[in-house]
């Protein structure tokens, strides 16, 4: 890791599992002036090769993603360094949260998911080991369906909306941008223009040539066994707006 000459602004992203991170970071790598380095609290994220900073304290964690950053081949000026740091990463440093919104100038983009869609993802991924598709892969056979119990979709709903809360309450509303899934995937030059002015960027264009892929492009109804089990179990519910929303 190098240390910058100076001190670039910071940003980073927050967001439930499965609710496209990986996808709007490849799009904000394309600007020169933007360096965003994966998840910084995973010890696999190849980003992050030091494995020993997560032995650090939360402080020392964001000097390493904001004043140390790892440097990226070809990127000469950079004036924005960001990470991303998803819901469950929080359980281990409970502390995290508040020390993000002591970082002077910190910027804060949230991105949402129909929890239903982001649950269903999860537990794609987790069943098959497959994180991610990149558009080399040749494999086409689609995610296996999943069944979710309805305590396993009332945590994960309830989960979000405590997350959600609680980034609401811990910045101000002028340093938060929150980015919705599906708008991503169907105007990501509009989404991205955005965050560019969120940021104080010059606007880029996209290039086109993001290598990450959608795993699942079935909707929900499709995917989830029971689907319409569920559907009438929260139907007289306020979680009932989940399963309005069919397309994946």
């Amino acid at each position: 890791m190098l240390k910058s000459e100076r001190s670039p602004e910071p940003f980073v992203i927050l967001a439930m599992p499965r609710s496209g991170t990986h996808y709007l970071e490849e799009l904000l790598n394309e600007h020169p002036n933007v360096v965003s380095n994966g998840e910084l609290l995973n010890e696999y994220d190849p980003n992050w090769p030091d494995k020993a900073r997560l032995l650090r304290s939360d402080r020392e964690l964001l000097e390493c993603a904001y004043l140390r950053y790892p440097t990226r081949s070809g990127k000469i000026d950079v004036t924005h360094v960001g990470c991303k740091i998803n819901e469950p990463q929080f359980y281990d440093r409970p502390g995290m949260m508040a020390e993000l919104a002591r970082w002077p100038r910190l910027k804060v983009v949230v991105c949402r998911r129909n929890p239903l869609e982001s649950l269903r993802s999860l537990v794609q991924a987790r069943q098959t080991g497959e994180w991610l598709k990149y558009g080399s892969d040749r494999d086409g056979k689609p995610p296996p369906l999943v069944s979710l119990s309805l305590s396993a979709c009332e945590t994960y709903f309830k989960t979000t909306a405590e997350f959600h809360y609680r980034i609401r309450h811990s910045f101000a509303p002028t340093n938060i941008l929150e980015l919705e899934y599906e708008r991503l995937l169907r105007e990501p030059h509009l989404c991205l223009e955005l965050v560019w002015e969120f940021l104080g960027l010059p606007v880029r264009p996209v290039s086109g040539r993001v290598k990450l892929q959608r795993q699942e492009v079935r909707p929900l109804d499709q995917t989830v066994e029971n689907f319409d089990e569920l559907r009438r179990q929260f139907k007289e519910r306020p979680d009932a707006r989940y399963f309005e929303v069919v397309d994946a």
